[in-house]
């Protein structure tokens, strides 16, 4: 038994371990489709509204009721309905007869079929407040990019509303175990179209999105021990990273991708280490008895915060990336695990114990005020969206496994829910570079 579960509530393959079997992103649709519920209210949500497009519903993807999911899924948007029949991005909308339906903004668009077999999507985004007309975009794809072309059209229209970039192309790994299977899958940021990037007998855990979304690392115990790999997404093709004496866990990137952090039990108990990311002789960054794991690095790649028995009871601490004396970071509860930083730096989200239930917290970590924003009890594996503004995590919903987003205050969640298998450790990629 790998040592860091001293600290963890779930099963063993869940938390910060990995698996193997390899092979290029093959699609294998069984498991890990998804469908998008979204509840709770925000506070302030911009009004938009979104035409059927012209000819989406003879296209194998509604490409509008994507873009509103997408929306919606924010926390940002408030869809308003949109009557009256399709759209497209030639149209002169009366933005008047919008203004009056309570629409701040307006989508409209097509898609048709080009000679080639592949998809011509277009759309054009209104300002109706101003009357104002605020571009658009095209895309000519094949039918298995219409999905990414919607998440497209979804980050336009956030940037152009918000000023903020949008996180709906972006992807997230997550692991399944379906029977005696467990999977690594790579999905859209909704969870949909899911595709394996290995699959194997033994557990995988702990997949780590490279600072360039074009690596995981992952921990995979197809040797009868865990043992860290890096895996290409693009080809399939991997190399391992560590596999020393003992437990060898908890991968986590800088931000320059040339270095990770992860947990090896090589001296005697569970230490941190920093590792070239092409492989080599590790670095210890701790001299301690303590059980220290699940590191992640702080986004100016100055510390690295990790989880840490040293005070007695599992807490968050950190530690400069080069060494020195810990700083505990989380005093409110007595049972604080697996750490995840938000892009910024601002804030630290973290699972706490309150009661014997597993809830999610999020810390602004420059004043320590933290608040619990979920109901549920069984959260897991928190992992911030690349802009910032939503969290992925793991849980259990009306006695489902579930994937969850939540705004970082908690007020709206959307559940991604999963087919066929127990679904956990999720990972958001960054922005594609």
């Amino acid at each position: 038994m790998e040592t860091p579960n001293r600290m963890s509530h779930t099963p063993t393959w869940r938390r910060r371990h990995l698996l193997g079997g390899l092979g290029a992103l093959a699609a294998l649709p069984a498991l890990a489709q998804f469908r998008v519920e979204v509840t709770g209210v925000g506070l302030t949500q911009l009004p938009i509204a979104i035409a059927p497009f012209r000819g989406d519903e003879q296209a194998p993807q509604r490409i509008a009721a994507v873009v509103q999911a997408d929306l919606e899924r924010s926390g940002l948007f408030r869809t308003v309905d949109a009557r009256g029949g399709p759209l497209d991005e030639t149209s002169r909308p009366d933005l008047g007869t919008w203004r009056g339906a309570g629409a701040d903004a307006l989508a409209t668009g097509s898609i048709a079929r080009l000679a080639d077999g592949r998809w011509d999507v277009r759309f054009r985004l209104w300002d109706v407040v101003r009357g104002q007309d605020l571009g658009g975009q095209s895309y000519a794809v094949p039918a298995a990019d219409l999905r990414l072309a919607a998440h497209r059209i979804a980050d336009f229209i956030h940037e152009k509303l918000t000023g903020e970039r949008g996180v709906f192309s972006t992807r997230i790994a997550y692991v399944t175990k379906a029977g005696e299977r467990f999977n690594l899958w790579v999905a859209d940021a909704d969870g949909e179209n899911a595709q394996s990037a290995l699959a194997s007998p033994e557990p995988i855990i702990s997949p780590a999105w490279s600072a360039n979304g074009q690596q995981l690392a992952y921990v995979s115990f197809e040797s009868r021990k865990p043992v860290v790999y890096v895996h290409e997404v693009a080809s399939g093709r991997r190399r391992l990273l560590a596999n020393f004496k003992g437990s060898n866990s908890a991968p986590a990137w800088a931000p320059d991708g040339r270095t990770l952090a992860v947990t090896l039990s090589r001296e005697g108990g569970s230490q941190l280490y920093t590792i070239d990311a092409n492989g080599g002789e590790p670095r210890r960054l701790l001299q301690s008895n303590a059980i220290d794991t699940e590191p992640v690095f702080a986004p100016d790649g100055r510390s690295i915060y990790f989880v840490s028995d040293r005070g007695g009871a599992p807490q968050v601490y950190r530690v400069p990336t080069g060494g020195g004396s810990p700083e505990r970071v989380t005093f409110s509860g007595s049972y604080n695990i697996s750490p995840a930083l938000s892009p910024d730096g601002r804030w630290l989200a973290y699972v706490s114990r309150v009661g014997g239930a597993f809830k999610l917290h999020v810390m602004d970590i420059a004043s320590g005020t933290a608040t619990a924003i979920t109901d549920t009890t069984a959260d897991e594996s928190p992992s911030f969206a690349p802009n910032g503004r939503l969290i992925v995590y793991a849980t259990r919903q009306g006695g489902r496994e579930a994937l969850m987003t939540t705004t970082l205050d908690g007020r709206i969640k959307a559940r991604l829910a999963g087919q066929g298998g127990d679904i956990r450790e999720p990972d958001w990629g960054p922005y594609p570079r």
